[in-house]
């Protein structure tokens, strides 16, 4: 599934070349996870202002409202001068005087809506319930570790919610929590002050190298120039059960929790 950095990898790939761009016309294939929200046709003639991120949803802003697109399990876009015939998994094309936004997504997970404005209640329902972004100012040290006193499920699980701080999804969960040196099925209620404040800073420093890297490809993920990413190269658990421990030797181990493989190093995680 796309997280956060593979979603903020796409938004920069894209974003700049479609501000500004007229929309010509738009294409819907298979329904997806949840309707459009209004005639394709009334889409024609706007134009594209921006494109945000909010968690793992893309804002792209309208001269009058806005798209919210979600990835999914398995979506990936792709923005280029024209596209080719729309293929099976191709469900939703966005025609441009700039070029042609393309979500390919072969699970139908994924979702395209729009909404009038960002406090219309279509958006509400999606964005509503998003915790603090971890790579902006807001996410404050003092209030992530007051919110974890307020939870005594395990810390890994905490991290995926989203509500206390959005896009934390599983591979850089664990990454963090390694780098951290805290166990992920630690009752998040149980981590000190200075033990969050490490994670906090986990937690950015992960995302913003995995941003930097382009994002994981453990499937099929790349951006909407079709590149891969390569921060699973350099994971230190995710995915490594049974390996050594790039710190200490250990070996990896993998846990489920909530249906959701969690890996760590009982040495240097505690």
């Amino acid at each position: 599934m796309p997280e956060l950095p593979e979603v903020e990898v796409t938004r920069l790939s894209f974003a700049d070349r479609i501000a500004g761009a007229r929309i010509e016309g738009v294409r819907l294939g298979k329904p997806l996870r949840w309707p459009l929200g209004c005639e394709p046709g009334q889409l024609v003639g706007r134009i594209v202002r921006s494109v945000r991120r909010r968690g793992k949803y893309l804002l792209v802003d309208l001269d009058r409202g806005l798209l919210l697109l979600h990835l999914g399990m398995s979506g990936s876009l792709r923005f280029a001068p024209d596209a080719p015939e729309a293929g099976i998994h191709d469900h939703f094309d966005l025609f441009t005087d700039r070029g042609v936004l393309r979500l390919n997504d072969p699970r139908r997970f994924g979702a395209v809506v729009h909404a009038p404005q960002e406090e219309s209640p279509e958006a509400i329902k999606l964005l509503g319930g998003l915790g603090v972004e971890p790579l902006d100012e807001g996410f404050d040290p003092a209030a992530f570790h007051a919110a974890l006193q307020r939870r005594s499920a395990p810390i890994k699980q905490v991290l995926l919610a989203g509500d206390v701080v959005v896009g934390v999804g599983n591979i850089y969960a664990s990454e963090a929590l390694f780098l951290a040196g805290i166990r992920p099925t630690l009752a998040a209620a149980r981590i000190s002050r200075p033990r969050a404040l490490k994670l906090h800073g986990a937690i950015r420093d992960v995302l913003a190298r995995a941003v930097r890297q382009g994002g994981s490809t453990l499937r099929d993920f790349s951006n909407a120039h079709g590149e891969s990413g390569y921060f699973q190269l350099e994971a230190m658990v995710y995915g490594r059960e049974g390996q050594p421990c790039r710190q200490c030797g250990t070996p990896v181990r993998a846990i489920r929790q909530g249906q959701r493989a969690t890996f760590y190093c009982c040495k240097c995680q505690k």
